[in-house]
């Protein structure tokens, strides 16, 4: 039980944390030229102004009840701003820029809102006593931020070079050591997925209850697939032949046309990666990202398979004896020797140049450098419960129609590198950074 001291450290390292993060958005919209925010580089998303409102509109929604409620100034762009769009969910979004307010009125809102909500949060940190609703929200508004900074990098990644503002990013270690096509066997053993309820961490609700998954023997593969790897596939014809792909994979495929990887391009008979800033030379010791469609079709190819959350889990923080390790590499906290996360880079690296980042098994790569697709099919936990000031967060997405990403990504924060930490997209969606590795049994 945390005393009264911890509980006000607790709260203020958690305003802290908040006030970093906020700043870390505010920079990140500063990469859009200015008269380009009412773009929408991504069809499946909103324009981009939707993101300049929607992370104060969460905050107010989300805090404004535990400090004191607050009454609204503007109930209507409370609304407006408070929910996104799930990516292919259904018909693509119709809105034209004048069906959103001038920008003037939105970073007024703005800075309306996060006055109102720091001096009702500054007044909870000088509070006496434990108030563990705050200070999971506080976790919720920190971690949704943390999300949508990957979320914006990807869209940004789309838009057009002459619409951004150039910013830096740190050179691409070199590889290791040749990233030759292999795999490793995993023993037959247990997964212990999830959080339990009584740890003092905080979890999303879909992280809950803890429970032990058996796992039987299976190889995976030691790297994540590259982008010369799937150039094999693709040109053997993978994105010709009917057999690799399921039917809705293969009708989506047709009726969008999409012959290549989404950060891929043809040009004057070569193949260029498409980076945030630049376009280059394809790496091919760069993983490959793509949706899980394509992974699945290049799987089949390969005569191999997707690996399930549970072996996934497994391959990254399983060891041959003894409990879980927190992280693949150990117990140690995350750091840029581990691997390619936690905003260092805006593009991949070679998926061998992080050796300290190995599993115990000798599994690289796990997580960072691209989230990784499983054949899991997004579900609850055993134990699951809401979010009571939140409950569609997951449970909105159970439907059957989303699978489970395990990882990171070169945008994914520190803070989520958790092994517990799940994230989960539609099968027909090549934006965001994820790729893929193969098991066999």
């Amino acid at each position: 039980m945390a005393t009264a001291r911890q509980s006000l450290e607790t709260r203020r390292t958690l305003l802290e944390r908040l006030a970093d993060v906020r700043l870390r958005t505010d920079a990140l919209f500063g990469a859009v030229k200015p008269e380009h925010i009412y773009e929408r580089p991504i069809p499946e998303r909103h324009r981009i102004v939707f993101y300049i409102g929607h992370l104060e509109a969460f905050d107010w929604n989300l805090l404004r009840e535990p400090i004191g409620d607050i009454a609204p100034s503007r109930p209507e762009l409370d609304r407006l701003f408070a929910f996104g769009i799930d990516p292919v969910g259904g018909g693509l979004p119709t809105d034209q820029p004048g069906d959103w307010p001038a920008i003037e009125v939105v970073r007024d809102y703005n800075a309306a809102v996060r006055q109102a909500l720091d001096e009702g949060l500054a007044e909870a940190a000088r509070g006496e006593g434990s108030d563990d609703s705050l200070r999971q929200r506080l976790n919720v508004a920190i971690e949704h931020r943390l999300m949508h900074e990957e979320t914006l990098s990807y869209m940004l990644h789309q838009l057009p070079y002459e619409k951004k503002v150039w910013q830096p990013q740190a050179p691409a270690p070199a590889g290791a050591r040749r990233p030759e096509a292999g795999m490793i066997e995993i023993p037959a053993g247990t997964a212990r997925l999830g959080l339990e309820r009584n740890e003092d961490a905080f979890g999303w609700d879909n992280e809950f209850e803890a429970h032990d998954a058996s796992v039987p023997a299976f190889s995976i593969d030691r790297y994540m697939v590259t982008n010369g790897e799937y150039l094999k596939f693709l040109e053997a014809g993978g994105y010709d032949d009917r057999s690799l792909w399921s039917e809705p994979a293969w009708q989506w495929k047709n009726s969008r046309g999409i012959r290549h990887p989404a950060f891929w391009k043809r040009d004057d008979g070569r193949w260029l990666w498409r980076g945030m800033f630049d376009e280059f030379p394809l790496p091919s010791d760069w993983p490959v990202y793509v949706s899980l469609a394509e992974a699945g079709a290049y799987a089949r190819w390969a005569g191999k398979a997707l690996p399930s959350e549970a072996q996934w889990h497994r391959a990254a923080y399983g060891m041959p004896k003894g409990s879980a390790r927190l992280f693949p590499w150990g117990n140690e906290l995350p750091s840029a020797r581990r691997g390619n996360f936690d905003f260092g880079r805006w593009d991949p690296v070679a998926v061998d140049a992080h050796p300290e980042g190995e599993s115990a098994w000798g599994v690289s790569g796990m997580p960072g450098n691209g989230w990784e697709w499983t054949s899991s099919v997004f579900a609850p936990f055993p134990g699951f419960e809401r979010f009571p000031f939140y409950p569609g967060y997951s449970a909105n997405f159970f439907d059957g129609k989303h699978f489970t990403m395990k990882g990171g990504s070169p945008r994914t924060a520190a803070a989520m590198l958790r092994r517990t930490f799940r994230n989960w997209f539609q099968p027909h969606y090549q934006y965001v950074y994820a790729g893929f590795r193969c098991v066999s049994a």
